[in-house]
Order: structure tokens, then C-alpha cells, then sequence
């Protein structure tokens, strides 16, 4: 192992990363694998794929285990994992079995070749359930729910600390007309974990999101999960800020362009929540406003394009979705839905008469003045003093080390995303509950 190691490259994992073992703590790791049917292996003909070359791809994936078990994360999220390849399949699961993970996989939907493997490590947990979620859209994308519950002695505070975790791996924003589906996934993801949630009675707990979500700090994906309650791990670990955009990056896509896409999210329970609608509706009028202001409009421009049916001061349903059409939000098959239309009409026509005048088109879709989430101090939570189990953040490391400078290493050919891992503490905390 440590001979694989040293011939990987000279970059040192954080000490911090690798001695968590001694304390009482877990680690989770997501990491683009990029599938060898993905993989170009020549910049002049692109048809040459690794996947054409055994040698090549089965030595690329034993050095990316050979780093995974390297770090040992307590979770390992995996994604463009070669599903389709049965020979790479086994290699995993011998070997991270060996290391005693318990595997998941999933392949995305229509047989696209590759998928998600979620791992996670018997010493740290015991896995409750696990379901999968196929998106059936026209991105075949996927993610997998994973609920599990800590061991002693990571369990310190109580004996059943649990945890939800789920892997995925959106859309890659080919065109602007993928953006709204890339939301969408989103929104799946959080209303399947809402509906398990209910549908077992879980009792408030952390919730993490791992895998790469191809959109950067600045994107609708971003603030949609930010106003949820969710954290990035790594910004948090470094105290970044939501505008610290260009801080870090994490892939280099096939356009040639560095970005941050890869993220492990967290939700504890001590978080104010916006209803999941409201965020939702919040999110895609987020994406409305950006389209109508990168036209130059004005508010009083932007009011009147959306009322070209009538010459009333206000806004009708028939003129609302007429403006969605035009701006390339519905009438294709990655559009919004008939019903998520009407959710949104909701929200926008607050006194619910059928009409949105120009005080609600400022207030829901112009500027948006929303309920804001915030953390809930101790004994905070409406009176209640009940406790509950989340996590803090004690590290977060990206590999390789030049990523977290803004930087590209020209040597690296483990993929092209970036590993990242982060260390988390148990720690108590006051429940919270969701507002509208």
C-alpha cells in the first residue's frame, strides 16, 4: 500500500484528516471518479476512450482505491462509477469489503454505463435502510439515501445517533434550458428525503448531501440548498463565505474550465427551515428574475412584459405562463411541470384572488422579500428545550493541495475532480422546526 502511495505523488494528506481515527469522530469523502467510457485519452481524437484501454483504467482505479483506503473515511461517495463494467464493480467491492465498507451502487437510469457507489465503514456504522432514487428525466441521473446509525464509540451522546446521507450526481449544464431540470433534481432529492422522513417517524437528525452537483457558489443549485439550511462543508471548515466563489476549485470539465462543483452538504438539526415548497418557489423565481434582468429590464419593464394580455395593472396566469414559455422555462421536455406552475402561481398571488399586481410582483418574484433561515440558539427553539444529536465541522481537505488555491496541477491524472474530504465532531444541540 504505502508503495502505491508514494507512486500516486508527493502530496501530504492533512494530518488532521488522517489522526481523526483516535478520536471520536467521522469523515466523509466524494470523489469524481470519472468513468474510464468517459475518459479521453487522446486531445486529438476524441473517440479514444480508457475505457478501450484495460491497462490503463484498471490501473487508474487501483490507485484511487489505494487513496481511499489510504484515508479510510468513515463514508465514501463515489460517482461516475464504471457500474457497467462488472470486472471494475468487483474490484471495488473486493477490495472496500476487505476494508470492511459495506457497498451500495446504483447505475443511472437507461443503461448511460455509469452510476454512484456509496460506501460506508462497518466500524463507524450500521446501515438502517437504503433507498434509491432515479430522477427519470432526460439527464438519467440518480442519487442514493442512505440511513444509518453510528457505533460506539462514535455514538457518545446517545444510542441511536443516526444520520441521513445521500450521493448524487446532477446534470452537467450543457445549455441554459438544463438549468431548470438541474433544480429540479435538487428538489427531488430534498422531497424524498422529507417524505422518508415522515413515512419512518425519524426524530430530527443530520442530514448529508455528497457528490458533484456541476454548478459553482454562484449558481441557483447553490442558493437553493443554502436556503434550505444546508452548509458546504469545506467553506465552512475554511470560514468562507457564500461570495468567496473563485476561494477553490474542484473540476476541470471538458470545456477546459476550473470550477467548484463538488460539495458535501450539511443540515443539522438546530436550523431554521423554509418550508421545501417556499424554497423551491423561491429558487425558480431566483432563476425567473436572472433571465429578465439579463435582458436589461427594469422592474416596471419586467412587470409589463409579464402582462402583454391585458392592459390592467396586473398580471394573469395565461400572461405568467406565457412568460415562462418565452423565456425557455416550459414547452420542452425539461421544463417545468403543469404543477409546478401552478405551485409557483401560488406563491406569487399571495391574497389569492387569480391576479398578481405589480406590490405582489415586486414582493414574490422582483425582490423577493422571503422568510430568511438562521441558526437557532440554545433553548431557542419556540420554547422547546428538547436535544438532539448533529455535527460540527473540524476540517476539510481537497486533493490535490492546489485546488484549494484556485489552481489546476497539470500532473494530476487520478480524474478530473478533486477529492474532498471533511472531519465531523457529534455535538448537542436544540431541535428547530420548520417555518414558512
Amino acid at each position: 500500500m504505502k508503495g502505491r502511495i508514494s507512486k500516486i505523488g508527493s502530496y501530504a494528506i492533512s494530518s488532521s484528516i488522517k489522526d481523526h481515527h483516535q478520536q471520536p469522530c467521522i469523515s466523509c469523502t466524494t470523489f469524481n471518479i470519472l468513468a474510464p467510457i468517459y475518459k479521453r485519452l487522446s486531445p486529438k481524437d476524441q473517440s479514444i476512450r480508457e475505457s478501450d484501454n484495460r491497462a490503463y483504467w484498471m490501473g487508474r482505479n487501483h490507485r484511487i482505491i489505494d487513496w481511499l483506503l489510504y484515508e479510510r473515511s468513515s463514508i465514501i461517495c463515489l460517482q461516475e462509477f464504471w457500474v457497467g463494467n462488472e470486472e471494475l464493480v468487483s474490484l471495488y467491492e473486493k477490495r472496500l469489503g476487505d476494508a470492511g465498507y459495506l457497498c451500495y451502487k446504483l447505475g443511472r437510469t437507461n443503461n448511460r454505463g455509469d452510476g454512484l457507489l456509496t460506501a460506508v465503514h462497518k466500524d463507524y456504522f450500521r446501515v438502517v435502510n437504503s433507498r434509491d432514487l432515479l430522477f427519470n428525466d432526460c439527464g438519467d441521473r440518480v442519487a442514493q439515501l442512505l440511513h444509518v446509525e453510528l457505533v460506539p464509540p462514535y455514538s457518545q451522546y446517545e444510542s441511536h445517533q443516526q444520520v441521513l446521507i445521500v450521493n448524487t450526481h446532477l446534470l452537467f449544464p450543457h445549455d441554459s434550458t438544463l438549468s431548470i431540470v438541474r433544480l429540479q433534481q435538487v428538489y427531488k432529492i430534498l422531497q424524498y428525503v422529507e417524505s422518508y422522513q415522515k413515512e419512518v417517524n425519524l426524530s430530527p437528525m443530520p442530514i448529508m448531501l455528497c457528490g458533484d452537483w456541476n454548478g459553482s457558489k454562484r449558481g441557483h443549485v447553490y442558493k437553493f440548498l443554502r436556503s434550505q439550511g444546508f452548509v458546504s462543508s469545506y467553506d465552512t471548515a475554511h470560514r468562507y463565505t457564500d461570495s468567496d466563489a473563485h476561494k477553490w476549485v474542484s473540476h476541470r470539465n471538458h470545456r477546459g474550465n476550473i470550477c467548484a462543483v463538488d460539495f458535501i452538504w450539511l443540515l443539522n438539526p438546530n436550523r431554521y427551515r423554509k418550508l421545501l415548497k417556499t424554497s423551491w418557489s423561491e429558487a425558480v423565481f431566483g432563476m425567473f428574475r436572472y433571465l429578465l434582468r439579463r435582458a436589461s429590464l427594469t422592474a416596471e419593464d419586467a412587470f409589463a412584459f409579464l402582462k402583454t394580455d391585458n392592459d390592467g395593472d396586473y398580471i394573469t396566469f395565461m400572461g405568467f405562463c406565457e412568460t415562462l414559455r418565452q423565456l425557455n422555462l416550459t414547452g420542452h421536455c425539461n421544463g417545468l411541470t403543469t404543477k409546478e406552475i401552478k405551485d409557483l402561481w401560488t406563491q406569487a398571488d399571495i391574497d389569492g384572488n387569480g391576479l398578481v399586481d405589480y406590490k405582489e410582483f415586486q414582493q414574490r418574484i422582483w425582490n423577493q422579500n422571503w422568510s430568511e433561515q438562521r441558526d437557532v440558539e440554545d433553548g431557542e427553539a419556540k420554547g422547546s428545550k428538547e436535544q438532539t444529536v448533529g455535527f460540527s465541522v473540524k476540517n476539510a481537505v481537497l486533493f490535490p493541495p492546489e485546488v484549494e488555491k484556485g489552481r489546476w496541477p497539470e500532473n494530476y491524472s487520478l480524474s478530473d475532480h478533486a477529492r474532498l474530504t471533511v472531519v465531523f465532531s457529534p455535538i448537542r444541540m436544540p431541535c428547530s422546526q420548520l417555518v414558512s
